[in-house]
């Protein structure tokens, strides 16, 4: 089922905006243009919609559990957030943290990227996958699966690594804490990968999967107005991985650098790896040249 952007926001009804604009602020990603209205339009009717699942999956669950006379507490409701980089997915899943924690039901909602599941730079560089770095194999897809597998079993706390974005590596010795929440999201670009035969892929574990979806040569376009506002802001850290971009590359050679691991890692992943899984998703946003979701494509069953 298809639906612009008016039909979809009419299906908000009465759930009510709590955020502010300095939390939208704190929730967006560089240079994303996310506004209070397209919270309104896009999000909220997307969190009425998901707390109607999670009530829906919690009231099986409490059935399966009074039939086998069991007493714990349901299962974590995961959720898998896919699309290339640059799309916006990750500002969409902080926007649903955000948004479904505000439901009554299910007050403790987790957000994991898959990012803290990349080998570190030694094993990619001992293993020749730095120029791979975000393909499927550059990550470790076993413990990411056996993590999902856990905390679906019911598991109460979990320790995972965590990758930094600013060292553009996993940090020695640093853990994030998933303690047993009521809802999990789990955003990466490749969630959605299926797995091989006779094995296991964390998509597997999805209760509902959301792919954020526009033309790859907007996608491109994004991809270049981060990077130069990160050669602006983050990369002017000496503690950045990519300082020398701000410091010792002139602008026209960063940006080609830039444009350079688009056509040749960004877009071939994109093409050969992310975009074919966006069929298995629930929900597709699709973006207008604009950044902002313009429809919303979801599977009624």
């Amino acid at each position: 089922m298809e639906l612009d952007r008016e039909a979809w926001a009419a299906l908000r009804a009465s759930t009510p905006l709590s955020l502010t604009e300095a939390d939208l602020a704190e929730l967006r990603g560089t240079t994303d243009p996310t506004s209070l209205e397209d919270v309104r339009d896009v999000y909220l009717p997307l969190s009425r919609l998901l707390n109607l699942y999670v009530g829906a999956t919690q009231q099986r669950h409490a059935a399966v559990r009074a039939f086998l006379g069991e007493s714990d507490r349901p299962a974590p409701f995961i959720i898998g957030v896919a699309g290339s980089v640059a799309v916006g997915k990750s500002t969409t899943a902080r926007l649903l943290r955000s948004l479904l924690a505000q439901w009554p039901n299910h007050p403790n909602v987790e957000l994991v990227s898959t990012d803290n599941f990349l080998h570190p730079n030694a094993v990619l560089e001992a293993r020749g996958l730095m120029r791979r770095k975000g393909f499927p194999e550059s990550y470790d897809r076993r413990a990411l699966v056996r993590f999902v597998s856990e905390m679906k079993a019911g598991a109460d706390r979990i320790d995972i690594p965590v990758y930094s974005h600013l060292n553009y590596d996993i940090v020695p010795g640093e853990r994030q804490s998933v303690h047993r929440p009521d809802i999990l999201i789990v955003e990466g670009i490749n969630v959605l990968q299926p797995a091989s035969a006779g094995r296991l892929a964390v998509a597997d574990f999805f209760d509902y999967s959301i792919y954020v979806d526009a033309k790859v040569e907007n996608i491109r376009n994004w991809y270049l107005d981060r990077f130069r506002e990160l050669r602006r802001t983050a990369f002017s850290d000496p503690r950045s991985y990519f300082h020398h971009m701000a410091t010792t590359i002139r602008e026209d050679e960063a940006l080609e650098f830039a444009a350079n691991t688009w056509r040749t890692i960004n877009e071939v992943n994109l093409v050969e790896n992310i975009r074919p899984t966006r069929g298995r998703a629930t929900l597709i946003l699709y973006k207008g040249d604009d950044h902002r979701v313009r429809r919303v494509r979801l599977r009624k069953t």
